[in-house]
C-alpha cells in the first residue's frame, strides 16, 4: 500500500472508484477507508482471509456506508451473504477456465447470477480432475 494514501484520485473525477483487490487485511482495508480514498471496496476472496475474512470486510465497508465487490465463481456465494454487495466483476478468461475445468461454474447470461445451496461446499465448484488431465504438467 501506498505510505500517502489519500482521496485526491476520487476527489479529481467523476467515476466511483474501486479498490482492494490484491488487500489481505483488515487493517489495510480500514486504511483505505480511513482516508476516504474509495466509492467500494474489492476484497477478493481468494487474497484477503477467505470465506471467514471477506464479511469482516464487508462490514468495515457497510460501517462506512460502502459496497463491496469481488469477481467471477468463488466469490459469488461470498458476495450473497453481505447486504451491501454492489456488483461482481465476470470475466472472460476466468469464466472460460471455470467452466473448462470445474462443475457447477455459473452462468451470468442475462446480468444476474443465482448461486445454489444444492452445490458441493465453499464457493460451488468442483474440480473435474477428468477434464483437467491435459493439462497437469508431471
Amino acid at each position: 500500500m501506498h505510505a500517502r494514501l489519500d482521496a485526491s484520485i476520487r476527489g479529481r473525477i467523476t467515476a466511483d472508484v474501486t479498490a482492494g483487490e490484491y488487500g489481505y487485511t483488515l487493517p489495510y482495508f480500514q486504511h483505505m477507508l480511513a482516508a476516504g480514498a474509495v466509492d467500494c471496496l474489492q476484497a477478493d476472496v481468494t487474497g484477503c482471509g477467505g470465506i471467514t475474512v471477506r464479511p469482516r470486510v464487508a462490514a468495515l465497508a457497510q460501517a462506512h456506508g460502502l459496497g463491496i465487490s469481488g469477481h467471477c465463481a468463488p466469490h459469488a456465494h461470498a458476495a450473497a451473504c453481505v447486504p451491501n454487495l454492489r456488483h461482481l466483476e465476470w470475466f472472460h478468461d476466468h469464466v472460460r477456465i471455470e467452466r473448462l475445468l470445474f462443475d457447477g461454474a455459473l452462468d451470468p447470461s442475462g446480468g444476474a447470477i443465482t448461486p445454489s445451496s444444492d452445490g458441493p461446499p465453499g464457493p460451488g465448484l468442483s474440480l473435474d480432475t477428468e477434464r483437467g488431465q491435459p493439462f497437469r504438467t508431471r
